[in-house]
């Protein structure tokens, strides 16, 4: 049975290839849960399950991807404000998921379920929400 550990991981693996391959283009990393560094101004993905079944095939899980996006200044009937940087949220949210749609592992299926745009106003960023579901018929 996979671990949620091990599921990060093989997002995790999945993202830092393309990457590599310059697939996607980003100013930062790609994190585990909570490993993002703090005040990170960076466009950084964290990964992180949720949930998982275990000791049953198939086994069942939910991920989440945050893709961050440092927030853009904005001049509206003259006051100076913050606002989500919205072009380029939909442009990595696009890549993310053309990664994940053409990924293809032997014994695994995962799915986008949804997606969304949150704000982090501690840090003055949106990010984009992506939650996978998980159909893992291997150990």
């Amino acid at each position: 049975m996979k671990t949620s550990f091990e599921i990060d991981e093989i997002v995790i693996d999945l993202l830092r290839k393309s990457i590599a391959d310059k697939k996607l283009r980003i100013s930062g990393g790609v994190y585990y849960q909570n490993d993002r560094p703090d005040g990170s101004r960076d466009e950084d993905i964290v990964v992180n399950t949720i949930a998982s079944t275990q000791d049953s095939l198939p086994q069942l899980a939910t991920s989440n991807i945050n893709i961050y996006v440092a927030d853009m200044k904005c001049n509206i009937n003259k006051v100076e404000q913050l606002k989500p940087n919205n072009r380029r949220l939909a442009e990595l949210t696009k890549k993310v998921l053309e990664v994940l749609r053409e990924a293809n592992i032997d014994g695994l299926l995962f799915t986008p379920e949804s997606q969304t745009i949150l704000q982090e106003s501690s840090v003055k960023q949106h990010y984009s929400n992506i939650r996978i579901t998980w159909n893992i018929q291997i150990d």
